[in-house]
C-alpha cells in the first residue's frame, strides 16, 4: 500500500515530519505553523493509524523505518530534511544510519532512546512477556476513556491535568482537535487506539543496541532536542550519545517535558530552523 501522509503547506524546502505514539500529526499544528514560514511541511501517517493495520504485525519497531523507507522511494528520489519526535525520532535515525544518503539532515524531538543497560533490561522484559505488567504507561492507555461528546468538555478536562501543565492554550487545542476522529453518532473517538498505543510502548526499546553501534558511523547531520524536564531521552543518555558521535548537537528546552515540541512550538521551530540552515 502507499504509505499516507498529510501536506501542511508552507514555501521552501520539503520537510518531512514522523510523529510520537499516540499523537497523530494534526496535534503538532502549533509547530508546523511555525515550521511553514521557511519549509513545505509533509508528515507521514505511521501504521499505528492505518485502518486496517493490525498491532500484532510487529515485535520491534523496525518495521516503522522501512515504511519511512517505503514513501521516501515513493516520494522522494533526492536527500530530504526530516523530524521526528519520541517513536517517530527513533524510525528516522535507525533510516538514517541504514540510508544516509536518503537525507540532508535530521532532528530527533527527544527520541525513545535509553542507554545500553536499560535496553538489556528491558530485553528481559520483554522476552518473559512482562511488558504490559511493568510498563508506566500502559494501564493509562487501556484505561483512557475513548469516545466523547464534545471537544470542550474535553480540552477543559485535560487542562486540569498536570501533564499537560506546560501547553498554552492554542497547543491544548490543536492536541484535543488533532486526537479526536468524529464519528457518525455526532461525538468523537480517539484516532490512535488503545491496542496500537500499548503494542508500540511493548515492542519498543528491545532491539536497539543497533542504534548504539550504528552511531560512531552516523553520516547524517543530526541534532537532538530534549525537554529539560524529560522522562524519556534523559541528560544522561545525550552525554553518551555525543561520547559515541561528537557529531552530534544535543541542546534541552527548560520548562518542557517528552512532550517539548507541543509545549514549546516557537522555541523549538526556530532552533529546527536554525540547525537546517547551517547545515542544508
Amino acid at each position: 500500500m502507499d504509505i499516507p501522509f498529510l501536506d501542511y503547506g508552507g514555501e521552501g524546502p520539503e520537510l518531512l515530519f514522523l510523529h510520537a505514539n499516540g499523537y497523530p500529526p494534526d496535534c503538532y499544528r502549533p509547530l508546523f505553523a511555525n515550521l511553514t514560514e521557511m519549509y513545505h511541511v509533509t508528515a507521514i501517517v505511521q501504521r499505528p493509524l492505518w485502518p486496517d493495520s493490525q498491532p500484532d504485525d510487529i515485535r520491534d519497531w523496525r518495521p516503522l523505518t522501512d515504511d519511512l523507507l517505503r514513501y521516501l522511494d515513493a516520494h522522494h528520489s533526492i536527500p530530504i530534511a526530516c523530524v521526528g519526535h519520541s517513536m517517530g525520532g527513533i524510525a528516522l535515525l535507525r533510516a538514517a544510519l541504514r540510508e544516509p544518503e536518503r537525507f540532508k539532515a535530521i532532528v530527533l524531538l527527544d527520541p525513545v532512546l535509553f542507554p545500553p543497560y536499560f535496553i538489556r533490561m528491558w530485553q528481559i522484559v520483554f522476552g518473559l512477556g512482562l511488558g504490559e505488567r511493568v510498563h508506566p504507561l500502559i494501564n493509562g492507555a487501556k484505561n483512557r476513556r475513548h469516545q466523547f461528546n464534545d471537544l470542550e468538555r474535553l480540552y477543559q478536562g485535560y487542562r486540569r491535568k498536570s501533564v499537560f501543565r506546560y501547553f498554552d492554550e492554542d497547543a491544548l487545542r490543536a492536541y484535543v482537535e488533532g486526537i479526536a476522529c468524529p464519528m457518525d453518532w455526532g461525538g468523537y473517538q480517539l484516532c490512535y487506539s488503545a491496542e496500537w498505543e500499548v503494542r508500540i510502548y511493548v515492542t519498543g526499546v528491545w532491539r536497539d543496541m543497533d542504534i548504539w553501534h550504528g552511531l560512531p558511523k552516523l553520516e547524517v547531520p543530526t541534532f537532538i532536542i530534549r525537554g529539560a524536564e524529560t522522562d524519556t531521552f534523559w541528560e544522561r543518555t545525550g552525554n553518551m550519545v555525543r561520547r559515541k558521535q561528537p557529531n552530534i548537537r544535543v541542546e534541552a528546552l527548560e520548562m518542557s517535558t517528552h512532550l517539548v515540541p507541543l509545549e514549546r512550538p516557537k522555541e523549538a521551530s526556530k532552533l529546527i530552523q536554525s540547525f537546517f540552515k547551517e547545515t542544508l
